[in-house]
């Protein structure tokens, strides 16, 4: 097998180094605690056999029906393993790889009584990775195959290694599930998706086996993992014993951990959140009994958590600020109010210079990009920082291009991106509001080479979306022990953008919300690996969009007529974007907090 733009992938495992805790149901799991490779998990005894092939099936028929059942792991893909000739199956390496494809063409190259020769074109979208692993990618796949006739049915014979499965059938057979792992700060917990295959009563182990495997090695350098170095012991279970039908309907689940006795409170309840939210995210459904070593992990829970327990770390929570939408009006900042807008006081909304506006998750602070008004070769754009009701913002740093500001977790630091490559910091001292400038380490993000229009910080403050050249990339934002920040990993997430991306933000943890220059659909949202990138509704909207703003909650978008918001909690038949009040007939930006 061949194919541009892709390297050869290593061995496709999923760590699931708990499977041989399942429910004692499950006879058939491995006593082993070794990992499996995703295409070989063991969902134990079947309740019904698999579907053989279908008799006198024609050969290029046969090989799209094995391509299909290439999206059932089960037992080693036993599912596929039918469409082989015995010493094929007893060759075939399905865990070498797996390719995710689309538009699949089978094709002919030649064929007699008892031989046929085909070609395998595809469109190459992705990759599943060790650990579940989802990595997007653009290229072309050309794979062979050769069938022969096996007592008078058609069977492969000859096929490259690893496992080519159509995009389509891929996510109805597997399901995208987050890992939460801790923010350096302890604050919240972060988003680390996963692809995993099998039965309900088994998806508990798998994500509780991979939390303990720990982040991937991208996200890894950015977090904590409190489960590190832990080991089950014994079954997991539901909350009162019982071992059937374990994190599937009701009665909770129940886990002892091993290796816990010099972890702290804190870290106890830091566990727990990794625990909890990675569960119920999962529709795993509490109470929630954890244990360490047979006894509670923490006394105040002896029944069980549940997500109360650890709400103040909930990656879906909404900003408990109740600060309303502010938009960019005319180079001047306004509070918008269903009635209409007022200016904020002092010098943001007294001006009517500013490009673009960022304001802490707090409200209290604001930066702004101003022109300067400076002929050339002077520079064009100044960032300052300031209080939201300052009368003298304190100046930043200057240049012929600026981002639009993005304000870290703690409110006292934001970012931008000067001149279209320079990442910088500007960290404002709380006592004096003396503005310091730092420069970001983005060497692999320079690396692109391309001009940075954008760049978003996530709300957890661990990841930064970025538009370069047109393109969508996420990468890790990496705090060192000196203090000094850098962005690492950088990854471009959305190859079938189908237009240059416009403008961006983050809509929750593991989605960024993005306009881009389209007519027929011109705002996406796209998940943070890459795997899924879904149309909004367009109706209502006069392209280009050419600024987006998100919360958890609600988008907002600036197209050449109004700025428009859509509401998630809306019935999917009646979702559609509606003018912001306050904001009607005028050409505006959207700003919130964060």
């Amino acid at each position: 097998m061949s194919h541009t733009r892709s390297r050869v992938l290593g061995p496709v495992i999923v760590l699931l180094s708990v499977l041989a805790l399942m429910v004692s149901g499950c006879a058939s799991l491995p006593d082993s605690s070794s990992p499996q490779a995703i295409g070989t998990i063991d969902r134990g005894p079947a309740t019904t056999e698999v579907p053989a092939p279908e008799p006198g099936r024609e050969p290029d028929l046969l090989l799209r029906d094995f391509l299909q059942a290439n999206t059932d792991p089960a037992n080693r893909h036993v599912a596929a393993r039918q469409f082989l000739t015995s010493g094929m199956s007893g060759r075939w390496d399905d865990a070498a790889s797996a390719t995710i494809v689309d538009k699949v063409d089978v094709l002919a190259e030649e064929r007699d009584d008892n031989t046929a020769k085909y070609v395998v074109r595809a469109n190459i979208v992705g990759h599943l990775e060790e650990g579940g692993l989802y990595r997007a990618d653009n290229g072309e796949l050309e794979a062979k195959f050769t069938l022969v006739r096996d007592d008078g049915e058609w069977r492969i014979d000859e096929l490259p290694p690893g496992v080519i499965m159509d995009k389509p059938r891929f996510l109805n057979s597997y399901q995208r599930r987050s890992l939460y792992f801790v923010t350096p700060s302890g604050s919240t917990v972060v988003p680390d998706p996963r692809w995993i295959s099998g039965t309900p009563e088994q998806a508990a182990a798998q994500l509780i086996g991979l939390l303990i495997e720990g982040p991937k090695p991208s996200l890894a350098p950015a977090v904590h993992n409190e489960l590190a170095g832990t080991t089950i012991l014994g079954a997991i279970t539901k909350a009162d014993g019982r071992t059937g039908q374990v994190g599937v309907g009701l009665g909770g689940i129940r886990v002892d951990f091993g290796g816990l006795t010099s972890l702290t409170e804190p870290a106890r309840e830091l566990l727990a959140a990794q625990v909890i939210w990675t569960l119920a995210n999962a529709e795993i459904a509490g109470p929630y009994v954890l244990l360490a070593d047979g006894r509670p992990l923490d006394e105040r829970y002896p029944n069980g958590w549940t997500t109360a327990d650890v709400a103040s770390m909930n990656p879906l929570a909404t900003s408990g600020t109740p600060i309303g939408l502010h938009a960019l009006l005319g180079g001047s900042l306004v509070n918008v109010a269903e009635t209409g807008v007022t200016p904020v006081q002092g010098f943001f909304g007294s001006v009517d210079n500013l490009r673009s506006v960022g304001m802490s998750r707090d409200g209290a602070l604001l930066a702004a990009v101003a022109d300067t008004g400076r002929p050339e070769p002077e520079p064009a754009a100044e960032l300052v920082v300031g209080a939201y009701n300052d009368g003298s913002p304190e100046p930043a740093v200057e240049g012929e291009s600026i981002t639009r500001p993005s304000w870290a977790p703690d409110s006292n630091s934001v970012w931008a991106v000067v001149n279209g490559t320079a990442v910088v910091r500007a960290v404002r001292e709380p006592g004096s509001g003396r503005v310091t400038v730092v420069g970001v380490e983005a060497g692999a993000v320079r690396a692109l080479g391309g001009r940075i229009s954008e760049l978003r910080l996530s709300r957890d403050g661990v990841r930064a979306a970025m538009i370069i050249d047109g393109r969508v990339y996420i990468a890790t934002v990496v705090q060192t022990p000196n203090g000094e920040f850098s962005l690492t990993s950088p990854r471009e997430i959305a190859f079938e953008l189908g237009g240059p991306a416009l403008s961006l933000d983050w809509s929750t943890s593991d989605t960024v919300v993005v306009s881009r220059s389209a007519s027929d659909i011109p705002v996406v949202q796209i998940a943070i690996d890459g795997s899924r990138m879904d149309a909004l509704p367009s109706r209502n909207l006069t392209p280009p969009v050419v600024a987006v703003e998100a919360s958890t909650t609600t988008e907002y978008v600036a197209d050449t007529r109004a700025v428009f918001q859509l509401n998630n909690s809306d019935p999917a038949g009646d979702r559609y974007w509606r003018e912001v009040p306050g904001l009607a007939g005028l050409t505006a930006v959207p700003v919130l907090p964060g």
